[in-house]
């Protein structure tokens, strides 16, 4: 948005290192010409906002770029923290026009499916989201325990089956003085961990994980990935999907054509590693705890600013959302603005610049582009399918195909 560049890779190298000890609060000073500090976001631990200064020619401008704003009363973190000045914002749209549903009954309705699986002798499998998800299922669990809320088996077995998920929980169980709530910190000061509990195991090694469904132990497995498209949790639904004692949970937002959206759809059976699996377990799809802000969110975020900014950038939302919030925040006497791809502004002059790719030239390029990448994408979905069936083959055949696979990376790689 500046006529001049004045950030280059190396700088932001530099940046990066002198980011490391850097805390909410903090005004760094990133280049000549350029400082910022960073808001706590409220969306995940650690997530901000960034009040950036930007001076040129003797003039200086204030820009807040919003980040994913979070939404309210979300266990562990905060709320998000509001910032009351800005010349510019550069704010998300994602629930632009959308309220959360409330959902009070969240432990309670979970406790109950956990208990009626369990005392019939089932699995209840958990596919999350290893950072942010299932930390907060753990945060739940060490609740519905302390509260006896599962009669059948009061302390239940829990794994969490993802390695990146066990990295992220160890950050969660360092100081969080300055980014956890207040009932998480009550927690701390009382000597217990918010995401500790009896029965917790966390399993490291693949051998730990195909243990976990040849025991015969009724138990609740969290595993990766979200959406059932990669990681063990596959593993788990092959073992688990047809037994209809067992219960298979979602938490979380399952996007079209992926393998959770299809059991959610109802489907009779599926295909894993080669094989047709019957669904006979149970399924369920809780409404989790969003961990965006909504459409109200929104409008209680820029409403914060003492003084409505010069100009408010609606981004980050599909293209008909953000359209919408633009309008609506230009009905409450915001100067907004949707940008498209490639526009650019002066910042002191408060003028558009260039508008950027044309929408319908951008819509119809945009589809082709989605579309071949699209497949793509499914291919490498596939590929790690393939490679996840090939698991326990002979040595000679793996590291065949793995020089395979390092010579298409090596011809394709940008």
């Amino acid at each position: 948005m500046l006529t001049e560049p004045l950030y280059t890779v190396k700088d932001a190298q530099d940046t990066i290192r002198r980011l490391e000890p850097c805390v909410y609060g903090d005004l760094v000073q990133l280049c000549d010409g350029i400082r910022f500090r960073m808001v706590d976001a409220g969306h995940l631990l650690g997530s901000a906002s960034v009040e950036l200064w930007a001076e040129e020619n003797g003039e200086t401008r204030k820009i807040v770029f919003s980040g994913d704003i979070g939404n309210l009363n979300q266990p562990i973190i905060r709320d998000p923290q509001y910032i009351q000045k800005a010349d510019y914002v550069v704010m998300e749209s994602t629930y632009g026009n959308r309220e959360h549903e409330p959902i009070a009954s969240y432990i309670p309705d979970l406790a109950k499916v956990f208990d009626e699986t369990l005392d019939a002798g089932g699995n209840v499998i958990i596919p999350s989201f290893a950072v942010g998800r299932t930390q907060e299922l753990l945060y739940f669990i060490r609740e519905m325990k302390e509260k006896k809320l599962v009669k059948s088996i009061p302390d239940f077995p829990v794994y969490v089956d993802s390695p990146l998920a066990a990295e992220a929980t160890e950050i969660y169980r360092g100081d969080l003085t300055g980014y956890a709530d207040e009932d998480t910190l009550r927690v701390l000061r009382e000597g217990f961990r918010p995401l500790r509990f009896s029965n917790l195991h966390i399993c490291e090694s693949v051998e730990e994980s195909k243990s976990l469904n040849e025991d015969g132990v009724p138990k609740v497995i969290i595993s990766s990935s979200g959406m059932c498209e990669a990681g063990r949790i596959r593993h788990h639904l092959k073992h688990n999907l047809w037994r209809s004692e067992c219960a298979v949970v979602f938490v979380g937002y399952q996007a079209n054509g992926t393998l959770g959206r299809i059991l959610i759809d109802g489907a009779k059976q599926v295909k894993l590693f080669g094989e047709e699996i019957a669904v006979k377990a149970q399924i369920h799809n809780f409404k989790a705890l969003s961990g965006h802000a909504d459409h109200q969110g929104l409008l209680r975020w820029i409403g914060s600013f003492t003084q409505k900014p010069r100009r408010v950038f609606v981004v980050h939302g599909e293209k008909e959302i953000c359209e919408g919030f633009t309008e609506e925040l230009k009905t409450l006497s915001y100067h907004a603005y949707a940008p498209n791809y490639r526009a650019a502004a002066d910042l002191i002059a408060n003028t558009i610049l260039e508008e950027g790719v044309e929408p319908i030239r951008a819509k119809a390029k945009a589809r082709k582009v989605q579309a071949a990448f699209a497949r793509l994408l499914e291919a490498g979905r596939r590929l790690t399918r393939v490679i996840q069936e090939n698991e326990g083959g002979a040595n000679k055949d793996l590291a065949k195909f793995a020089d395979q696979i390092n010579a298409l990376c090596e011809k394709w790689s940008r």
